[in-house]
């Protein structure tokens, strides 16, 4: 019974051993299927995010905007040295035969060259292999290179001039796998992962050889991570060192090489990558890469300039080629070995390469950095023209109006007269707009003497008196009172006090000097400030306020007769509104910066329609115009008869302010418009007139960019008459000093001038 009972006691104790057994063990099994199911969990979330994010929209795009496309015809003024520096800054590279596009070839005057293929808001450019000849000033001949038969126009691709940037700040061109050089994806695999494809995305040959190699030499100097891990890294990660983002590297690589093919994943490497730091913007991918570098395509690049760019990988800070270039010439060497050793380049090609020139194009060139004033226009216009939920679209493409000519040759011209005068005047500025008469487009805008400088744009936010350029508005509404007043009315220029609320006004001319009894298109032409003011105060001070509105000003203006002189402050844009209207022949034309936006997808937006109004009446407005020319053909603008021939018909207006704080001028010829400021940001005298300053950086831009022939079409009610200059009178060729005036018929004319011999005014003049 005994022994029974203990053998019980033993079945029971062994029962209860192996229950703590089981319960002992049983925590550590919940455990690990717990650790088990949370890292799964984990990896499916990761797996999501790849999926998601890969597979949706991969990167954050800015909107490209491009200046105008250069187009070529034959009678095109364009100088071979103009021609040949648009092509630099478009990066055509010189050879001695242009065998593929982006090449250009030059003997003298004539150049050969094969243009880029290029998708144009109207349709695609397709590569042309053409023949430019030119004179010392013009195109002379366009020709197709391939057979030798005349062409009608050729198009280049347009220049690059900035972009705008999305909140990550980062700046990529999107390439297909098939745009890049095979050459260029052999190298990069020779250097940076020569198992890509075979890994799965961890090399773990790689980890062994970089963890061996760092811990002979002590240091970290070869890293083990696939060009997967690296993609990963940069696409998904951040740049945290750390055993957790490791981790998550490794497992996202995996996760990527199961769900892409290598091709796809190689693709988004060669966009991703980044290479550089331009400011505040990031370049990322040799797409943006190769064009901040070398300002053409990967396509265009040579072998040593590939192997730059894939040396730089490794460390774009570390190996900046502008800023350490010898560094980065041994790492450009070291890529050149390999590749020759990996059998991609021959042993001529290696050596040839390994003795060339970084060949790097200034940073500023084709970049942001060229036209910031012009870009910061381009912002606002895109608010004011289109809608703001189109304008979020990434990757839009931007065509605008600037023309890199006119833009180089107004910041040439600003410098050239600025420099001069900096030691006297050290915070001397100006600034300048272009604009084309026809069509209100902005063809040039520079917002200080600097260029490049970013900051504070006068063209568009700095407002000044603009002393004598508001003029030509009074003058205006005399002669659209036609009963009254014509080009030979006479004006009084003699002292002149007025009393208005307790204070005497008693204005002076520019010389200190009164001129008697003038004609009104002479007080003009000559800026009399006396005789501008009695002719205002004829008119009244609303009539010209009514004229200024009429005219596109809409800033507060002074109710008060200074403002006959100028006693307002305009901007440099809103004097260029106010010009238009004359420049055009009577047209108030808004003024644009953009030709046409395209989404992504090639499509154009939908614009707000901008209109043309006629608000001044074709006689007055050619009237206007004739005494504009008359200012430049004998009045305070006369020195530019030194420069330009009399028949080019140019027409401007010079203004100056008090104590010489502000010097002006607005002048066109037969096509554009330009409006030039000089004078100091904080309003002290600087010692230039807008004859001596403004005027003077106008006639360089001129010259550089060429006069067109201004020939405005005559109304039929105007009729053009000799006019004698001592009486006012209509003269005949019996007077000898006398002035050709154009009237409006309908209304009264001067009567004969004594001198004149009493001939009927209607017979031909050669019968007089």
């Amino acid at each position: 019974m005994a022994r029974k009972k203990r053998t019980t006691r033993r079945r029971s104790s062994k029962k209860r051993r192996k229950s703590r057994r089981r319960h002992s063990r049983f925590p550590w099994t919940k455990i690990l299927l717990s650790l088990l199911v949370v890292l799964l969990a984990y990896v499916a979330f990761l797996d999501f995010q790849v999926y998601r994010q890969f597979e949706g929209k991969r990167w954050s795009l800015p909107a490209r905007v491009y200046a105008r496309p250069l187009e070529l015809y034959a009678g095109l003024h364009l100088t071979p040295a103009q021609f040949a520096s648009e092509l630099r800054a478009l990066g055509y590279r010189s050879v001695r035969v242009a065998r593929k596009a982006g090449e250009v070839s030059r003997n003298g005057k004539r150049f050969q060259l094969i243009s880029r293929p290029f998708v144009f808001w109207d349709g695609q450019e397709p590569s042309q292999s053409v023949r430019v000849t030119f004179s010392s000033t013009h195109l002379k001949s366009l020709q197709d290179d391939r057979n030798g038969s005349a062409m009608a126009l050729a198009r280049l691709d347009p220049l690059e001039i900035g972009s705008i940037h999305t909140a990550r700040q980062e700046d990529r061109i999107l390439l297909r796998l098939d745009d890049i050089p095979d050459i260029l994806v052999e190298a990069l695999i020779a250097v940076e992962d020569r198992n890509f494809y075979t890994h799965h995305g961890v090399s773990p040959p790689a980890i062994a050889r970089a963890l061996w190699v760092n811990l002979s030499s002590g240091r970290v100097v070869q890293g083990g991570s696939t060009l997967t891990q690296q993609l990963v890294k940069n696409f998904f990660l951040s740049n945290q060192r750390s055993l957790w983002r490791k981790f998550n590297e490794a497992i996202m690589s995996l996760l990527l090489e199961s769900r892409y093919e290598k091709d796809e994943i190689l693709q988004a490497y060669l966009n991703e990558i980044y290479l550089a730091q331009d400011g505040q913007r990031a370049i990322h991918g040799f797409g943006l890469g190769s064009r901040f570098f070398f300002q053409r395509p990967p396509q265009e690049l040579s072998t040593a300039q590939i192997a730059l760019l894939v040396g730089m990988v490794k460390g774009p800070s570390y190996y900046d080629p502008r800023r350490h270039p010898d560094r980065a010439r041994e790492r450009r060497n070291l890529v050149l070995r390999i590749m020759h050793e990996q059998g991609i380049i021959d042993r001529a090609q290696y050596q040839k390469s390994r003795t060339e020139k970084l060949g790097l194009v200034k940073p500023a060139v084709g970049t942001s950095k060229s036209f910031p004033a012009f870009l910061d226009m381009v912002r606002r216009q895109l608010r004011r023209d289109y809608n703001e939920s189109d304008l979020v679209t990434e990757g839009l493409r931007i065509f605008t109006t600037l023309d890199p000519q006119l833009q180089w040759a107004l910041q040439k011209s600003l410098d050239q007269q600025i420099r001069p005068v900096l030691k006297k005047q050290p915070q001397l500025q100006g600034a300048g707009l272009v604009t084309h008469s026809a069509n209100g487009e902005v063809l040039a805008l520079a917002g200080g003497r600097e260029a490049g400088f970013a900051g504070f744009n006068r063209a568009l936010d700095a407002r000044r008196h603009v002393g004598s350029l508001i003029k030509p508005a009074v003058y205006l509404t005399a002669l659209e009172r036609s009963g009254r007043y014509n080009l030979a009315s006479l004006i009084d220029d003699s002292p002149l006090e007025y009393e208005q609320s307790g204070q005497l006004w008693n204005p002076n001319n520019y010389d200190r000097k009164f001129h008697g009894q003038v004609m009104l298109y002479q007080a003009l032409a000559d800026s009399y400030n006396v005789a501008t003011a009695r002719l205002g105060l004829d008119l009244g001070v609303n009539a010209v306020i009514q004229t200024l509105r009429r005219l596109s000003v809409d800033q507060p203006l002074n109710p008060y007769p200074s403002l006959f002189l100028g006693a307002t402050d305009l901007s440099l844009l809103d004097v260029t509104h106010l010009y238009l209207n004359f420049a055009s022949g009577g047209f108030q034309i808004p003024l644009r910066s953009i030709r046409e936006v395209l989404d992504a997808d090639g499509v154009p937006l939908q614009r707000y329609q901008l209109s043309v109004e006629r608000v001044i009446d074709p006689a007055p407005a050619y009237l206007i115009n004739r005494a504009l020319q008359m200012v430049v053909v004998e009045g305070t603008a006369r020195s530019l008869n030194r420069r330009f021939a009399a028949a080019l018909g140019l027409a401007g207006k010079t203004g100056t302010s008090n104590d010489l704080r502000d010097s002006w001028f607005a002048g066109y010829d037969g096509e554009k418009l330009a409006v030039i400021w000089m004078g100091r940001d904080d309003n002290q005298p600087m010692g230039l007139s807008g004859a001596s300053g403004a005027m003077q950086v106008w006639a360089g831009l001129f010259a550089s960019a060429g006069v067109v022939k201004q020939q405005p079409a005559k109304p039929d009610s105007v009729e053009w008459y000799r006019v004698d200059r001592q009486s006012a009178g209509l003269a005949d060729k019996g007077c000898k000093d006398t002035v050709q005036l154009p009237f409006i018929e309908s209304e009264s004319k001067p009567a004969a001038a004594p001198c004149a011999r009493g001939r009927p005014r209607w017979l031909p003049e050669w019968l007089q």
